[in-house]
């Protein structure tokens, strides 16, 4: 292999590299302004756009991409800066009531990526979505349950319910798009 192939492989490669570092840190970026996207209820939580961001982060990207993607934004918050849900922040948020939907939003990032082929299926993705969406409302409100000491069904009332028809619609158009967005993120 001569120098100038070598070098024009490198460079590629690199091109790529900061490509993907480029396409992570705007996402994440997208995601810490998604969180601000929010109408808050009557019981201190909000309904974001964060969980559509989240779901669309987990079928586009790869497994590698997505959780970079999630834990820069995780890490963020955790530091203080505001982007978990409805702009709040630090390890005792992440630690609250409401925290376990941040912490549900860590294992989508991880497990959809792995579930979903790369090939785009769009009943596979949806059905992936729909549990998906369903999964952190239920992670969210056990959470609630255990940290604040309440019945089952109380949570799920203050936790689940409010939340679960909207987070399915999201998840469900998350799906249908995914083909347009891997489009314009590769």
């Amino acid at each position: 292999m001569n120098e100038q192939t070598q070098t024009t492989q490198t460079t590629a490669k690199s091109t790529h590299s900061a490509q993907s570092l480029v396409t992570i840190a705007l996402m994440a970026a997208v995601l810490c302004v998604s969180a601000y996207i929010s109408i808050p209820l009557p019981n201190g939580s909000h309904i974001t756009a964060l969980n559509f961001i989240v779901m669309l982060v987990a079928l586009v990207f790869s497994i590698r991409e997505s959780f970079l993607i999630n834990l820069i934004w995780f890490l963020l918050g955790l530091l203080g800066l505001p982007v978990l849900i409805g702009g709040a922040s630090g390890i005792g948020y992440v630690l609250g009531p409401w925290g376990g939907y941040s912490i549900a939003f860590r294992i989508v990032a991880a497990l959809v990526p792995l579930i979903c082929t790369r090939r785009y299926n769009r009943v596979l993705y949806t059905i992936i979505a729909i549990l998906s969406a369903a999964f952190v409302d239920l992670f969210g409100s056990i959470w609630m349950m255990v940290v604040s000491d309440i019945a089952l069904v109380p949570a799920l009332v203050a936790g689940f319910l409010p939340f679960i028809v909207l987070d399915v619609v999201k998840a469900v158009i998350a799906a249908q798009i995914v083909p347009q967005i891997r489009k314009i993120v590769r």
